[in-house]
């Protein structure tokens, strides 16, 4: 269980054809690609931020 064989695969993709209809399909996909960057910017930015406020704490019980 939780392997998918090729038919699994088509069967998912033809009934997601006939879900949406062909136009609306690239719509989705560009939807959900500017969801995962933003994902993405979100993450990387949170560990920029994490590493700056680190460096900020090392620089001050240097200080001390």
């Amino acid at each position: 269980m939780g392997k998918f064989g090729i038919t699994e695969i088509v069967l998912i993709l033809a009934v997601v054809l006939l879900l949406f209809g062909g136009k609306k399909i690239p719509e989705l996909m560009k939807g959900l690609g500017s969801g995962i960057n933003e994902f993405k910017k979100a993450s990387k930015g949170e560990d920029e931020a994490h590493a700056a406020s680190k460096k900020e704490q090392e620089v001050n019980e240097e200080k001390k």
